[in-house]
């Protein structure tokens, strides 16, 4: 039990200390790959992780600075085709995305906010389960404790009332 504990530690203080030596470097990379600190800090992490969780695997285990900035570049690649997609896409089909694009309306979004706030508990959980969590309506109803038909009601029910609401609100 003492050997696992010490190889533990060891592990840890040996991935510490490639991170301080390695950290910084990678870091830089990944900023003149991208010219943005958050993405590059991104990268930077996924690529640390990436190479220390094949640590043990590396034929040699001096390279991994060499690993490491080799795989912050293939993830700024990939970075680059992904935007590349992106950017496709709504070249393609921007009118009609213009308005998600633009932002949400914070007026229509505190009223809504209120409207939401009125409803009756259930029926507010369910919307923000559906809508807000994504979740199935098998998925809410084992987490409310309802039958499915239930869940179908409270939803229903409550985009009713969310309709009335905002709808009164606007005269």
């Amino acid at each position: 039990m003492m050997t696992v504990a010490m190889t533990e530690q060891t592990a840890h203080g040996r991935l510490g200390e490639l991170w301080d030596a390695h950290a910084g470097d990678a870091l830089r990379l990944a900023y003149l790959l991208t010219g943005q600190r958050e993405l590059a800090e991104d990268l930077m992490q996924d690529a640390f992780i990436r190479i220390s969780g094949r640590f043990r695997d590396l034929r040699d285990p001096g390279a991994f600075g060499s690993y490491l900035k080799r795989t912050v570049v293939n993830l700024a690649n990939s970075s680059f085709r992904r935007r590349g997609v992106e950017r496709g896409y709504l070249e393609r089909h921007g009118p009609m995305l213009r308005d998600a694009i633009e932002g949400p309306d914070l007026g229509m979004r505190d009223q809504m906010w209120r409207a939401l706030q009125r409803l009756p508990e259930r029926q507010r959980a369910a919307l923000v389960l559906r809508y807000y969590e994504d979740m199935t309506e098998e998925q809410i109803a084992d987490m409310l404790g309802a039958a499915r038909g239930t869940v179908k009601s409270l939803i229903s029910r409550g985009l009713k009332g969310l309709r009335s609401r905002m709808g009164s609100e606007d005269r």
